[in-house]
């Protein structure tokens, strides 16, 4: 049996957890919110969190610590906190005896193999080879993405940028799409991230009401215009995609036709990964939208761009691509790369 530390530090929350992991099964034992802001740096945070559950004479085997932020050489800077993270230093004043940071979305291919059914949905059937690569795709904030190889009998992951790629647009209303957003962003080079995110269906439905008729109804104008002009997390800034959603889920043609461009925008991106990766090993969507476009990913809009790669259409057709519905996914990948460090040590 090992005593295992998890960790999913993010800018607005930290969850940290202990699982107790016996054969191939993991028990979280105890689980616990932080409010990130709160706490000057991880480590106070840490070690309130072990002083109040560690039992006496009890000693953490390993630690993973997912961190919203890229991790190079063990150290960490978090998106939207001043904290810098050294894993060494982390470890040696905590009391543990190894401690790993991890890039909060690569963490989650560590989690990937051990999903259970309840944490992930099948939104196609393929086959998988069982050492090929596997790939994960998500779309919240921006555009995560990260991919994972079998390195003489270990998973590996890689974090990857790829949501900062160029926008490649397919059709004509994707190219009239990405010359407003240029226009209306400022910017000379379009992410593909700016248009598949949250804030991206956003955009669309901004772009819809900009190309529309005079005489057409726009039920979410002026939603849409505060959404506008209101800064990210001005507490009257209404949630524009949320609204977006919700009036596509009730058939409000606008907001229909925006869903539907993102989703394929968002299905092209995830065939792109799947054939730059070769993820023959298994492809998964996951990010803050999965749960809220459940049935959006099912669709023809999502899994017929997915599957539109000239040669390699085939190839992504038959892969197998799940959605990862578990909020608590982090913490649960965290707990399964503990587990590797401790069988490890």
């Amino acid at each position: 049996m090992s005593l295992l530390l998890a960790g999913d530090l993010g800018g607005t929350k930290t969850l940290l957890a202990l699982y107790e992991s016996t054969g191939n099964q993991l028990n979280c034992l105890t689980q616990k919110r932080f409010g990130s802001a709160e706490w000057p740096h991880l480590l106070p945070m840490l070690q309130t969190f072990l002083g109040e559950q560690l039992k006496t004479g009890l000693r953490v085997d390993a630690a993973c610590i997912a961190v919203a932020g890229p991790v190079q050489h063990g150290k960490a800077t978090i998106t939207n906190l001043a904290w810098d993270l050294d894993q060494k230093e982390l470890a040696a004043s905590s009391g543990l005896a190894q401690l790993e940071l991890v890039n909060d979305f690569a963490v989650l291919v560590y989690g990937l193999p051990h999903l259970n059914s309840e944490q992930q949905v099948t939104i196609q059937v393929g086959s998988a080879d069982p050492n090929g690569p596997i790939a994960i795709i998500g779309a919240g904030t921006g555009l995560g993405m990260a991919r994972g190889f079998q390195h003489h009998g270990e998973l590996l992951s890689l974090a990857s940028e790829g949501g900062h790629r160029e926008f490649a647009p397919r059709n004509s209303d994707e190219m009239l799409l990405e010359g407003w957003l240029r226009k209306h962003l400022g910017v000379d080079r379009l992410s593909v991230e700016r248009v598949v995110s949250g804030t991206g269906l956003g955009l669309i439905y901004l772009w819809l009401e900009h190309c529309g008729a005079v005489e057409e109804h726009f039920p979410l104008s002026e939603a849409a215009k505060a959404w506008r002009d209101l800064p990210p997390g001005s507490p009257n800034r209404p949630d524009l995609p949320a609204l977006v959603a919700k009036q596509a889920a009730n058939g409000g043609p606008i907001a229909s036709r925006a869903q539907e461009i993102w989703l394929g925008a968002y299905g092209s991106a995830t065939g792109d990964l799947a054939v730059h990766e070769m993820a023959s090993g298994g492809l998964w969507v996951g990010g803050g939208t999965a749960n809220k476009q459940l049935d959006g990913l099912k669709s023809q809009a999502f899994l017929g761009a997915m599957a539109k790669k000239g040669r390699f259409s085939e190839f992504v057709g038959n892969l197998p691509v799940k959605a990862l519905v578990d909020s608590d996914a982090g913490l649960f990948s965290a707990a399964c790369r503990a587990r590797v460090l401790a069988e490890c040590a």
